[in-house]
Parts: structure tokens; sequence; C-alpha cells
């Protein structure tokens, strides 16, 4: 009909003018999104966020789709991005997990660590002397002629009759997964100390062999160049696991959710960590264990490879740890810690 309204030319003059009205508030809106605040700015920002937010509900509800409404929704996106924080990008935060999140809670772990090694290692010792100097026992595990074969013939060739690299993954990945075990079902309290002791009794048996049949030098010099860091790492991974035990047993002020959640969190990142010091210590085992090269050699760079862990941990880790890290996500990443009494 002659001289009726179009609604829609009505809103977007109603559009128009809201924006003329509200424009420069929006456009201060995008500046603080872009600038370093301080308490002051955030407070700002937040009052403005809020405003521009009930802006674009306007308009939506008024023209729905319009270029003023995606200007402000462009805006209000940007805002939201800065009150919440944004990731890190992928070379950084892989750049962070290995020069603080990981060497911290390696760190944490120095003490138990150093107690289930020397306390394995006795029972290495403790089987060893027992197997070696009682031919009762020796002859109860199996036939002469078969454990003679296996300490003059097996033992050794156990490290040759694969190629090198095939030896090195096989020997990596089954460590790899062991250690993974003892972190991640740690909470168990049972399978570190299981996998702790049975490995401990198999290496002290097959010393003890070897010592019985006058091979006792050769147990020594196969097994040092790799072992060290193996071994290490195994006492490693049962440490964290049984960490996180105690976080769920003794909670302390906190839940035990929340002790099990955080100390999954710092402590699981052990089990990743432990696949590329497993992956060198393999590396060692398939290359350089049972080949031809001078055994002080072979020795030295098994040394090598276990100083150079035990510096990651110790000298990084507690450089990390003077930095307040302590191997958990960032707070942004892992939520907002509760705050408890005490």
């Amino acid at each position: 009909m002659f001289g009726e309204l179009d609604m829609s030319t009505v809103n977007q003059v109603d559009a128009d003018a809201l924006a003329d009205a509200r424009n420069r508030e929006w456009a201060r809106l995008d500046e603080l999104s872009r600038q370093r605040l301080d308490g002051a700015g955030v407070d700002e920002l937040i009052t403005r966020y809020r405003a521009a937010s009930a802006d674009l509900a306007d308009l939506r509800s008024s023209v729905g789709s319009s270029p003023q409404s995606a200007y402000v929704s462009t805006i209000l996106a940007r805002a939201r991005l800065r009150l919440t924080g944004q990731s890190d990008n992928v070379l950084r935060q892989i750049a962070r997990f290995f020069t603080l999140q990981l060497p911290a809670a390696l760190y944490r772990l120095r003490w138990t660590t150093l107690v289930i090694a020397v306390a394995s290692l006795l029972v290495v010792a403790v089987v060893a002397v027992w197997v070696s100097s009682d031919p009762a026992l020796v002859a109860a595990l199996g036939a002469k002629a078969d454990l003679a074969y296996y300490a003059e013939h097996a033992f050794t060739d156990y490290y040759t009759e694969n190629p090198a690299a095939e030896f090195a993954g096989m020997v990596w990945t089954n460590n790899a997964w062991i250690a993974a075990q003892c972190v991640l079902f740690g909470v168990t309290g049972i399978w570190p100390i299981m996998v702790l002791m049975q490995n401990a009794v198999n290496v002290g048996l097959a010393v003890g062999i070897m010592f019985a049949f006058g091979r006792g030098d050769v147990v020594v010099l196969y097994l040092l160049p790799h072992g060290m860091l193996e071994l290490t790492c195994v006492f490693v991974a049962a440490a964290a696991g049984l960490h996180i035990f105690w976080a769920w047993l003794a909670p302390g002020e906190r839940t035990r959710g929340v002790a099990l959640a955080a100390a999954g969190r710092s402590l699981g990142t052990v089990a990743l960590g432990l696949v590329f010091a497993l992956a060198l210590a393999g590396t060692v085992e398939g290359f350089v264990t049972g080949w031809g090269l001078p055994w002080p050699l072979k020795i030295g760079i098994g040394a090598l490879a276990l100083g150079l862990f035990l510096g990651y941990m110790l000298i990084l880790g507690r450089r990390a740890q003077r930095r307040g890290e302590t191997g958990d996500l960032t707070e942004f990443e892992a939520g907002t810690p509760t705050l408890v009494v005490g």
C-alpha cells in the first residue's frame, strides 16, 4: 500500500544509528584487545566487552546479519581471545616440554630413584651371590649342559643374533612399554614394585649363572654399556609410578581426585620422556654392546649416555624447579587450582 514503511529499511537506519553512536566504544574495545594490559586495563576490557555483547544482541535482533553485526562480532572474538588466553604454538609447547616440564618432573624423582636403584641392585647382588655359591641351586635351575651353553654362548649371542637396527628397535619398544606400565599403573602401588622385583631377580639369576660357570667378567662387560642407562630409566619410571600412588594415598589438604590428577599430569610426562632415553639405551645395546669395539670404549659410551641423562635430569631439572616448574601443565591448560587452607 502506498505510504507503508519498509521495516527492513527502518531497522537498517536503526543499525546505522547504533553504529554511529557506539563506534568509538567499539574501536576502544578493539584497541584494548591488542594491548598488554594492567589490572585497570583488564577491568575496562571486560566492561567494554559486556557492552559490545549487548550491542551485538540488539543488532542481531533488529536486522539479523549485517555489516555492523559482523564488525562487532569480529571485535568481540578478538577480545574474548584476549580475555581467555590462547595456547602457544606447537614449537613453543615442544620447547617448553623438553626444557622445563620434563626435566622438572624428573628432578622431583631424584631421591626416590636413588633409593629404588640401591634397593634393586642390592636384590641383584643377593640373588647373584646366592645362586653362584650354591651348586644345588644352580642344578635346580636346569640341566647343567643347558646352563653351560647359556653361559658360553646364548648370553652373548643374544646381542648379535639379529641385525643391530632390528635388535635396537626391539629392546627399545619392549623397555619403553615396561617403563610406561610402571608410570601408568603406578597408582596401584603394586605394579612398579612387581616390575622392579621381577627385573632384579632375573638379572640376579643371569649374573649368578654366569659367575657359577666362571664367566663373571663377561656378564659385567656385556651388561654395563647399555644397562647403566636402561636400568636407570626403569628406576625412574617406577619412582614416577610410586609418586602417583602416594599422591592418591596421602593427598594432604587436597581431595584425592585433585591430588591424583595433578600427579598424573606432572609425572605422566615421564613416560613420554623415557621413550627418548630408552631409545638411546637401545641404540647402545644394538650397536655397541655386542659388537667388536674395545671394552673401555663400550663402557665409556654407556657411561656417556648415562651422564647425558643424569645431567638432563639433575642440572636442567634443578634450573626448571627454581623457575617454579613442577612438570604440571600451565594453569591455563590445567584449569585454575582450588585454593585450600594450609
